[in-house]
């Protein structure tokens, strides 16, 4: 399956005992699908997968699966530092249903180049699923080098990537050398218009959760070459782009949709609210562009 649009890293709403919100969440996906979000991916970072227990992040790909009922994809994380659970999770995604599993790189242990390429291709060889790799250095502490991205890309399954270096010249370079067969996605809300004007095709969104309308007509935009109206589009949503990441994500947006009445501001520890100065600094930011 080909990849091509928007699609939403989302949040895991919380009661507030913290327990999932199912309620909440399902009216999310029905928001995200009214709005003609491309697809939605549940389980990322943004989902506070690292706190969400593998029961738990089954049941809630069960559930976003089932809401769905096949009306956009269903992108689910099931990555893990531990390949032997990446493998035991993305079988278990693959028999939800699930379109795609985005597999993020394993994070504290800092593999080498080649332990990221055995990690990524044991996954491959056990589930035939579609992957989407998540390269996320900021988090995970390592950078998965273009030449291991290029090696992975030669196996069948492996059909894509979530760029979240932030360096464009990797992502650039990587764009110019990659097979055909094989997507570059941008992991950064605000670098979704280059990496799509450099030969992209797409956003995993954090700032979709609240706005999956916008963040679709950037990305048509800019697909469908109209670079003026996509970076018009891309400088009023800019102050947005900034205050999603003024403090760990998924804090921000969940803040952000919480002033929406979308979800609760409750969160799973280690994770907190927003500090009141920042919470002034977000609110101003929604206010000025109109969205309070």
């Amino acid at each position: 399956m080909k990849l091509k649009g928007v699609y939403t890293a989302l949040i895991t709403p919380l009661n507030d005992d913290r327990s999932v919100d199912f309620g909440a969440m399902k009216d999310l996906i029905e928001f995200q699908i009214k709005e003609k979000i491309t697809g939605l991916l549940p389980m990322g970072t943004t989902g506070e997968s690292p706190t969400i227990t593998s029961d738990e992040q089954i049941k809630i790909i069960e559930m976003v699966i089932k809401q769905v009922a096949g009306r956009v994809p269903v992108l689910a994380g099931s990555g893990s530092n531990n390949t032997e659970e990446a493998i035991k999770m993305t079988k278990l995604v693959k028999n939800c249903g699930a379109s795609y599993s985005m597999q993020v790189a394993p994070y504290y242990n800092k593999p080498t180049q080649e332990g990221f390429y055995r990690h990524f291709m044991a996954i491959a060889d056990a589930v035939d699923i579609p992957l989407m790799i998540y390269n996320i250095p900021g988090r995970s502490g390592k950078n998965i080098e273009n030449n291991t991205m290029l090696r992975l890309a030669k196996h069948p399954n492996i059909l894509s990537v979530k760029e979240a270096s932030g360096d464009i010249n990797q992502v650039m370079k990587l764009i110019a050398d990659k097979p055909d067969s094989f997507d570059v996605l941008s992991g950064d809300d605000n670098l979704g218009l280059p990496i799509i004007a450099l030969g992209g095709v797409g956003i995993v969104s954090v700032a979709s959760n609240l706005i999956p309308g916008k963040m679709v007509e950037l990305a048509e935009a800019a697909l469908s070459g109209n670079i003026a109206k996509a970076r018009e589009l891309h400088y009023k949503l800019l102050p947005f782009f900034i205050a999603e990441f003024i403090d760990s994500n998924p804090i921000p947006i969940k803040y952000m949709m919480h002033l929406k009445k979308m979800t609760k501001e409750v969160y799973r520890l280690p994770l907190c609210e927003l500090s009141d100065d920042l919470k002034v600094k977000v609110k101003a930011t929604l206010e000025k562009m109109g969205m309070l």
